[in-house]
């Protein structure tokens, strides 16, 4: 059973409560939305806001501000805070925000405690940067980050921060407002005992790049959403895609997977970080453009970009 919790809040900014937000979340699809930014690579509020607002018009569960997809990893904690405050001003309460908690266990509680007091709904805990540590010192950094803010926390499992089921048991026995966790790795055994050990505690998100490729085997292991980056440029694709998952139409995945998914991560898979920078080219593709990654990512080429634009046609012409 989902266990009942009540934490203490800093600031009364949201409509759903940590206990609230998991199922919240895992009963649609998840967006994550590129970060927009100008001609000398700063961030773009006006034109992020747009496509916020252009998104916003779709049937999403939530919305992750400056997530992977959204390049926070090169954004500043500044940026960030803009970036989470202009999503939850666009979004104005229609649709739950999550903002990032990144890098080191210090820097991590400012974030959520910045996103708190932004109006943000719950909280990604992405990887620590660059150092590997034990599972002790993960679940540390767990629950340092949940006892620094009253937001449901979804913990993202991946690179040097990704756990096996015992793991994650200790993070939820040791944090009650730990109410997700998403997987970034694809290691199914470790999803079926996560799921086996810890039931509905949590709520499950895919999260490898382009989650669509392994979502209809993941729907068998309790995971009822995941993070789409394709939802960005064709939200329509994005959605019919999900509905078909949930409904076990294999048929329909595997077509669709065919006709869209696998060709375009035949152009992703080109070079190393083309799993964001492919997100802005079919921005770009749809005649909505946001701009450049910033480095080290790099963009696609001319020619990438003319054979996504053919792509995305074929989807999205009648």
């Amino acid at each position: 059973m989902r266990r009942s919790f009540h934490v203490p809040r800093r600031k009364t900014v949201s409509h759903l409560s940590a206990e609230e937000l998991g199922p919240a979340l895992g009963r649609g699809l998840l967006s994550f939305p590129v970060t927009h930014f100008d001609a000398d690579l700063a961030f773009d509020e006006a034109a992020y806001r747009k496509h916020i607002a252009w998104l916003a018009q779709y049937e999403v569960a939530g919305l992750f501000a400056a997530g992977g997809t959204g390049e926070g990893f090169s954004l500043t904690p500044q940026e960030i805070d803009q970036v989470v405050r202009a999503a939850v001003a666009e979004t104005g309460g229609r649709i739950p925000v999550v903002a990032p908690a990144t890098a080191g266990t210090a820097v991590a509680i400012e974030q959520a405690r910045a996103a708190e007091d932004a109006g943000a709904e719950g909280i990604l805990l992405m990887p620590p940067y660059l150092t590997e540590a034990g599972p002790d010192g993960i679940v540390e950094h767990v629950a340092a980050v949940c006892g620094a803010t009253g937001l449901g926390v979804i913990f993202y499992s991946r690179a040097n921060a990704a756990v096996n089921d015992v793991t994650v048991a200790r993070m939820a026995e040791r944090c009650p407002n730990l109410v997700g966790f998403k997987d970034g790795v694809g290691n199914i055994e470790t999803m079926t005992r996560v799921y086996a050990r810890l039931g509905d505690r949590l709520t499950y998100i895919g999260g490898l790049p382009t989650a669509e490729t392994f979502a209809l085997p993941y729907t068998e292991m309790g995971v009822t959403t995941y993070s789409s980056a394709i939802f960005n440029f064709v939200p329509e694709f994005a959605l019919d895609f999900y509905r078909a998952v949930r409904a076990h139409d294999r048929a329909a995945v595997y077509r669709k997977l065919r006709e869209f998914v696998i060709p375009y991560l035949d152009i992703r898979d080109r070079r190393p970080g083309y799993a964001v920078s492919i997100v802005k080219a079919g921005l770009a593709a749809i005649g909505r453009p946001a701009g450049s990654v910033r480095p080290p990512l790099t963009n696609l080429t001319e020619a990438e970009l003319d054979e996504l634009t053919e792509l995305v046609r074929t989807i999205t012409v009648a």
